[in-house]
């Protein structure tokens, strides 16, 4: 259970922050920038779901998917150290379900969608352009985690997974929010070249 009594500590004021094993690091650490992004992502998942309440089947998962993005910056803010499964209390890590939940949803709204023959540009109804901002921010912790690992640091495999499926979720939801695909916008490529 977590318990929050101050919002403030004052244990930041000089730059750093604690992750979740103790450790303090610079607030600009590449692992907190990937958990802060992961963060970021949720926020933007918050507003969409301002956009998506006639949309149940996509608000619920939104709704699990919230959830499932602090599992993420709760995995991602505790760097993995020795033998976690003997521990007393094991850090929470992002699990293949989580994954697998997401691969299912992408699924189910996908055999609704009529196959792409361009490229989507982001927009159409407000609840798809919403969701559209989301899936940019999502790839944008994507690869703040993608950039965290090409310094050595350890991130389960599951955890990037879940933030590249989220990112393709959030893709076909946008699609379904416009009307099932009808109402997408496409790329013309070329289309403005002549004055």
């Amino acid at each position: 259970m977590v318990r929050i009594n101050r919002i403030y500590t004052r244990t930041g004021d000089d730059g750093s922050t604690g992750l979740g094993d103790g450790a303090r690091r610079s607030k600009a650490d590449a692992r907190v920038e990937a958990y802060g992004d992961v963060d970021e992502v949720n926020s933007f998942i918050g507003a969409a779901r301002l956009a998506t309440a006639h949309l149940p089947a996509i608000d619920r998962l939104l709704a699990i998917v919230q959830n499932d993005l602090f599992d993420l910056g709760a995995d991602l803010c505790r760097p993995p150290a020795g033998d976690e499964a003997r521990a007393e209390r094991p850090p929470l890590r992002v699990v293949e379900t989580q994954v697998t939940r997401i691969e299912q949803a992408i699924d189910a709204l996908n055999e609704r969608l009529e196959p792409l023959r361009s490229f989507v540009l982001p927009g159409g109804t407000p609840a798809a352009a919403q969701l559209h901002l989301a899936r940019v921010v999502c790839r944008r912790a994507e690869r703040a985690i993608v950039a965290l690992m090409e310094k050595g640091e350890t991130v389960g495999a599951p955890a990037l997974a879940y933030v590249n499926r989220l990112s393709d979720y959030l893709f076909v939801a946008a699609r379904i929010a416009n009307d099932e695909g009808r109402a997408d916008v496409l790329w013309t490529p070329g289309a403005h070249r002549e004055p």
